[in-house]
Formats: structure tokens, sequence, C-alpha cells
């Protein structure tokens, strides 16, 4: 579900802001990849640890 949070989230946000996205999904990463990819936004920054994933993504200026 975090891929669909962050979708909704970089809906209601305005091009060039920043969203910082929290997951424990193991799929995470991947999906945020694909994702970014797909819509056009950049992962400025992805950390891991044993128990979450950190992203930061900052949202395509179009």
């Amino acid at each position: 579900m975090p891929i669909v949070e962050l979708t909704k989230a970089a809906r209601a946000a305005e091009p060039g802001d920043r969203i910082e996205v929290t997951a424990t999904d193991l799929a995470f990463k991947p999906d945020l990849e694909a994702w970014a990819r797909r819509m056009g936004h950049t992962i400025e920054s992805f950390e891991q640890t044993e128990n979450e994933q950190v992203a930061i993504v900052v949202l395509a200026k179009n």
C-alpha cells in the first residue's frame, strides 16, 4: 500500500515538492523505482534499515 499512499500524496502536492515515505513492505524499493520511472519523478534518497525503508521523492516539474 505505500505506493498507493504515495500516489495520493503526489496528486495533492505541487511539481518540485519533496515527499518522504516510510514503508515496511519488502517489495517497496522495486515498486518505488518502477513508479518513479513511470511517473517521471526522481528518488532523491533511499535508506533501508532492518525494519523499514525511507525514501525522499522529488515530484517531476512537468
